[in-house]
């Protein structure tokens, strides 16, 4: 019989309940979720009735969990991005092996400390660079890696966040504020340059980078808006960032289709996100009076980007450039992968992948196959890989996304914000 792993969940959020603690991405057999931190009570008590955890196993928080004698295997950090580094290392220091949610900090010398703490203590830490698992990205890289295309000598890719997705997270949400979490461009974007490092296989030497807050200032606001959505807001006709519209009637995200479809999880988000124990129009509805998501997008205190272009010079002078904005209806990732010999074209949002070598005709790669639930197929394949690596006592090297080659990504993110403030003023790597 296998060994089952046992799992501490750290932050009972979207990610560390819905995607990494979620018995529906790996079976009660090959995981088991056997205590968990959280400060706020409601996820607490769900996350003991879910996992069927007994009270002295529901922690209030990191800290206190962190005080007992080690009580899994592995530790799935999944808490605001500045608390990851210090809970890791003491989690690290126990015992545990780590499954850490990106980004691993702000901070490039607190990267570095979990760095040497993994090597030190001899632990695996993986980061939830969930897209390299991705069969998307997976055929891309294959496709660069069989030579057909030459050598790349440009690459080209845009992650259009969508408006909704920007004003959810980015504006109301947790990730509002560089100061209290990160930077935009690390928060969000560290997922793109660490596919930028996989697909190339080279280091990053050089980034130049601008962008800022264009549109949610209060200056932006137009006339009539209220300070809350719900509070007679006379803009609110046309208006596409109203709370009620995204969060109740919206057909992608509005709780009237999660109700209707019968989503739970992480398949409800951002409804679960808004109003994660009352899944309901009226728990929804509550939520929106009172909390953060109820606000309107011109009043709120965010002060991260929503827009931004990244240059970077690789290794051997390959280029590649990268856009960031909230601005599209529909968001998603889009590649172009430009080789002496051919080119790779790739959309996320359908799964497809066209390469075309110069003179030939193209040929399209539907990459949609097995379980594509949770980032297109990356996030379960993420988990399993990570606990593979923890039963066959596997060195991190085997793993995609060990905090080595993560921290890649992290370094060009800093670079990239530094040059942004410096006014586009080129970084050296």
């Amino acid at each position: 019989m296998e060994k089952v792993i046992t799992c501490a969940i750290a932050g009972l959020g979207n990610r560390g309940n819905d995607v990494y603690g979620n018995y529906e991405f790996v079976r009660p057999d090959e995981m088991k979720v056997t205590a968990v931190a959280d400060p706020v009570s409601g996820k607490r008590e769900a996350a003991k009735e879910r996992y069927h955890l007994k009270d002295e196993d529901c922690f209030e928080t990191v800290e206190d969990l962190l005080k007992k004698p080690k009580l899994a295997d592995v530790i799935v950090i999944a808490t605001q991005d500045k608390q990851h580094v210090p809970q890791a290392i003491e989690a690290i220091k126990l015992g545990y092996h780590v499954l850490c949610e990106k980004p691993v900090s702000p901070s490039l010398e607190e990267c570095r400390k979990l760095q040497e703490a993994a090597h030190k203590y001899n632990r695996i830490v993986a980061v939830g660079h969930v897209l390299r698992y991705t069969p998307f990205y997976t055929k891309v890289k294959e496709l660069i890696d069989s030579g057909r295309i030459g050598e790349v000598v440009s690459m080209q890719a845009m992650e259009k966040v969508c408006y909704w997705h920007q004003a959810h997270s980015f504006v109301r949400g947790n990730w509002r504020c560089k100061e209290e979490t990160s930077p935009m461009i690390l928060a969000k974007c560290c997922h793109d340059f660490d596919i930028f490092v996989w697909l190339l296989g080279k280091e990053c030497k050089k980034v130049s980078s601008y962008g800022g807050l264009y549109l949610f200032r209060p200056e932006m606001a137009p006339e009539g808006a209220a300070k809350r959505c719900l509070d007679g807001c006379g803009a609110k006709e046309n208006c596409p960032y109203d709370a009620e519209k995204i969060y109740v009637t919206n057909k992608r995200t509005g709780v009237r289709e999660v109700i209707k479809d019968g989503r739970t999880g992480d398949e409800a988000w951002p409804i679960c996100v808004v109003s994660p124990n009352n899944l309901t129009e009226e728990g929804v509805y509550e939520a929106l009076k009172e909390g953060p998501y109820g606000r309107c997008v011109y009043a709120c205190d965010n002060d991260v980007v929503d827009h931004q272009v990244v240059n970077m010079e690789f290794e051997g002078g390959v280029t590649a450039d990268f856009q960031m904005t909230a601005f599209t209806g529909r968001g998603g990732r889009t590649i172009h992968v430009c080789g002496t010999k051919g080119d790779i074209y790739g959309d996320l949002s359908n799964n497809q992948v066209t390469i075309e070598e110069f003179g030939k005709e193209p040929e399209i790669f539907a990459t949609a196959e097995g379980d594509m639930s949770g980032h297109a197929g990356g996030d379960n394949r993420l988990i399993h890989d990570f606990l593979e690596a923890v039963k066959e006592g596997a060195d991190e090297d085997k793993l995609r996304t060990g905090i080595d080659v993560s921290i890649q990504s992290h370094i060009i993110a800093l670079a990239a914000e530094e040059s942004r403030l410096a006014g586009g003023k080129p970084v050296e790597l």
